[in-house]
């Protein structure tokens, strides 16, 4: 028997990386059914990734899946953005035209919590590719839809390639590292594909000639993407090329045997100067902190790269 689409929620600041994530996304109805989008504040500030998500549903042809606006800061501090990353519209790369379609009334989070009151209980999976705002607030302001998630894939924090923001801290997780700690002591399963992985995912030269060759507008525009973005993290880590980091939590939903990793404890560091939003994973399982959450270590990078190769060529 096969199974349905899996419904999911993807919660995004949009960010080249994640324009892939929703792309592959989109790509692959068969897995996946995406019930809608969220904005956040992340990458670049609330108005562009809002901007950014209508942009590719539009490049994809998918204006039918609606776009929400959330929230602008983070819970506790001033908003930290990595233009230096991403460029000033985060979408850097390729020139693609302002969207025309609008964004859908009402606030990401009262949606989230709308939609999972109304979908079966156990039903919705919840895919952050961006700060952890959205999620932690929705789950602030109506505890009783934590128990009628059925999972959350995330990409955020790092354990042995420790921080990219910070020496100790991964940029997701230390934007907002409140709603992280929310989010990680929900209850909920929770499976992170961290750095760890994600830097084990590079765009080389020739992966990214296999998405210019697909030959479509979206491979095209995904080539210029990876292209643009590459150029921070080959200098920043001496790379062959830029990691493809929230795509790994799309890729997961579709494949997952391409991955491997420990359900281990991870908490979240809120108070210290030195080491805020670190993801302090017990790998190996040295305190009496009870798993909760899987946390991936491991890829089949190939497989990885021939999937998404596959799917953008669907468009």
């Amino acid at each position: 028997m096969v199974n349905p689409p899996r419904k999911i929620i993807i919660d995004t600041d949009p960010g080249q990386d994640d324009a892939v994530a929703i792309l592959l996304a989109m790509a692959s109805p068969d897995e996946i059914d995406i019930l809608g989008i969220t904005a956040v504040a992340g990458n670049v500030p609330l108005p562009l990734t809002h901007k950014n998500a209508r942009i590719i549903c539009e490049l994809a042809q998918r204006t039918d899946i609606a776009v929400y606006a959330g929230c602008d800061r983070p819970l506790a501090h001033t908003l930290v953005t990595a233009e230096h990353v991403h460029g000033k519209t985060g979408l850097d790369g390729p020139k693609l035209p302002d969207p025309e379609m609008q964004l859908t009334d009402g606030h990401a989070v009262d949606y989230i919590i709308d939609t999972l009151r109304r979908q079966p209980a156990g039903t919705v999976t919840l895919c952050p590719l961006g700060p952890l705002t959205n999620i932690g607030t929705a789950f602030e302001k109506a505890p009783d839809i934590v128990e009628r998630v059925q999972e959350i894939v995330l990409m955020g924090g790092a354990y042995f390639e420790v921080g990219n923001v910070t020496p100790a801290a991964e940029f997701n997780i230390y934007v907002d590292p409140e709603a992280a700690d929310i989010v990680f002591k929900s209850g909920i399963p929770i499976v992170v594909l961290p750095l760890d992985v994600t830097h084990k995912v590079l765009v080389t030269k020739a992966r990214n000639d296999a998405f210019r060759n697909i030959g479509n507008r979206v491979g095209i525009a995904v080539a210029k993407m990876t292209e643009f973005f590459e150029r921070f993290d080959v200098e920043k880590y001496g790379s062959l090329g830029a990691p493809l980091h929230d795509p790994c939590v799309t890729a997961y939903l579709i494949k997952p045997e391409l991955f491997s990793g420990r359900h281990v404890n991870v908490e979240i560091e809120t108070k210290s100067d030195l080491t805020r939003g670190m993801t302090v994973a017990d790998w190996w399982g040295v305190t009496d902190r009870a798993p909760n959450a899987m946390f991936i270590g491991t890829v089949d990078a190939d497989g990885f790269f021939d999937l998404l190769t596959q799917r953008l060529a669907r468009f």
